[in-house]
């Protein structure tokens, strides 16, 4: 049944259209419907924006109110906590190219071990940010858009640029 609901999703529920198209309100409570039977966990009232691409879903998981953003590009082990908010186009990858070896063309050397990528409760992540291998996002932060974040984050962080850094902190603790 999983794989009549991926066939369903990615053929035709992910271009369905958003608000404030009229009926916009259905389309995310069958994309909803369709991504909870897709992914490995899946919180209550999830929003999925329109063309989300999350591969099987398989090692994808998302808390409770939090959103998938519009064309986004998930791949690998992500764990999304609640209330997570995710701008358009955001890309995050747990795995890379294994570049190690010189005497070995890139694309022929595989892959690297996946790191999972985790995100916090209450974060929200800007349009068109690049999270990477292994990064953690702390609960209550904000990543500025446009960011490429190659390390993780404490709580309540503001981290932006590229590579992403500490900004400031949303308690002023640091």
């Amino acid at each position: 049944m999983k794989n009549i609901y991926l066939l369903f999703y990615y053929s035709i529920a992910q271009f369905l259209p958003m608000q404030p198209i009229p009926g916009y309100k259905f389309f995310y409570k069958l994309r909803y419907f369709l991504v909870k039977n897709i992914i490995k966990n899946c919180g209550k009232d999830v929003i999925v924006k329109n063309k989300a691409y999350f591969g099987n879903g398989q090692r994808l998981s998302v808390g409770d109110r939090s959103q998938i953003g519009q064309n986004c590009l998930l791949g690998g082990e992500i764990i999304l906590g609640k209330d997570v908010l995710m701008g358009p186009d955001v890309v995050m990858m747990a795995t890379s190219h294994a570049f190690d070896r010189i005497d070995i063309p890139i694309n022929q050397q595989g892959s690297t071990e996946e790191q999972p990528i985790t995100i916090g409760d209450d974060v929200w992540i800007g349009t068109r940010v690049i999270i990477l291998p292994g990064v953690t996002i702390g609960s209550h932060s904000i990543v500025a858009a446009g960011s490429v974040v190659t390390k993780s984050c404490k709580d309540y962080s503001i981290i932006g640029g590229v590579p992403a850094k500490l900004i400031k902190s949303r308690k002023n603790d640091f």
